[in-house]
């Protein structure tokens, strides 16, 4: 059985192990690429509105999700579905390292809809913890290639082919009879530019055509989340690259549309399981240096013994 830290055993969720470090980029295309590594306790519960795909590097990656502790070792593959809670946490005291890509539900979806010969839902990865090559060597492939459009083009098909593979049956799933696609991007690409403020129903009907409850339904469908979780991440999204230009919580908050530092330092949390001062401080240029000096010694490490 898994042994999960707790505060009482010193590796309290805002203690910052000396080798704790993160390194996210953030592409204009609806893909996020995140390397880390983290001793002890990484992130309290939460849940984002993407597919996170993660592929385990160095150590034993642990974590709970949908009810019960699963762990992750070198090459095995994490698939977390959007809206779904679960955490992260050291399930030895030497760490672990992982590389991971958030990829917006919608993207994976529309990709899907030219690989199946009839409409096709979201897939759901059963089995939260998995060994699949095509997925594996995506986010391998994505960590050493660039950023282009073209690039991420490709990357969205491989993991869609991938997610296809370790869920067959979502081919076969029901789908609703209409899916109004042009009023659901519509509706996405307004709650995009809207990252400093909350959005009314009302507008969303004016720009869709659709009832607020309507809406809600299909988007769902395409974006596995509701608008107003998806809006919610979009603003709590520009808040995180607010953070990393070091910015203060009190002037990100109020820029992101919060009341005060309180409710923003709650939501965040909830969001991304780590408060916005500690990921302030594992995005912080110190901790940028020290993740590539450990990179570059884990390489030459490898050359060594390779």
């Amino acid at each position: 059985m898994i042994e999960k830290h707790s505060k009482e055993s010193g590796i309290g969720l805002e203690r910052l192990c000396s080798q704790d470090w993160m390194q996210s980029i953030n592409t204009e295309y609806g893909v996020e690429f995140l390397e880390a590594w983290f001793q002890g306790n990484a992130y309290q519960k939460h849940r984002h509105d993407t597919y996170a795909i993660c592929l385990t590097t160095t150590g034993v990656q642990a974590f709970t999700y949908r009810g019960s502790s699963q762990i992750s070792t070198p090459g095995q593959v994490v698939v977390l579905h959007p809206d779904e809670v679960h955490d992260g946490y050291a399930a030895t005291e030497k760490g672990f390292g992982y590389r991971q890509i958030y990829v917006e539900p919608a993207l994976i979806f529309e990709a899907l809809q030219s690989m199946c010969p009839h409409p096709c839902s979201l897939p759901f990865v059963r089995m939260p913890v998995v060994i699949n090559r095509k997925l594996s060597a995506a986010i391998i492939s994505a960590f050493q290639g660039t950023r282009e459009p073209l690039a991420i083009d490709n990357l969205i098909v491989q993991l869609a082919e991938g997610l296809l593979e370790a869920d067959p049956g979502c081919k076969q799933a029901s789908f609703p009879r209409h899916l109004d696609m042009a009023a659901l991007e519509r509706a996405r690409q307004y709650l995009d530019t809207q990252k400093a403020r909350v959005v009314h129903s009302s507008e969303l009907e004016a720009v869709t055509g659709l009832t607020r409850y309507e809406l809600a339904r299909q988007f769902r469908i395409m974006c596995g989340t509701s608008p107003y979780r998806y809006l919610l991440m979009r603003r709590l999204d520009f808040a995180r690259e607010q953070l990393a230009q070091g910015r203060s919580l009190v002037e990100v908050a109020l820029e992101v549309g919060f009341a005060d530092q309180a409710h923003f330092s709650r939501v965040f949390k909830a969001a991304f399981g780590i408060t916005p001062a500690r990921y302030r401080a594992l995005r912080s240029p110190e901790r940028s240096q020290y993740a590539s000096a450990g990179k570059k010694r884990n390489s030459n490490i490898r050359r060594r013994h390779g």
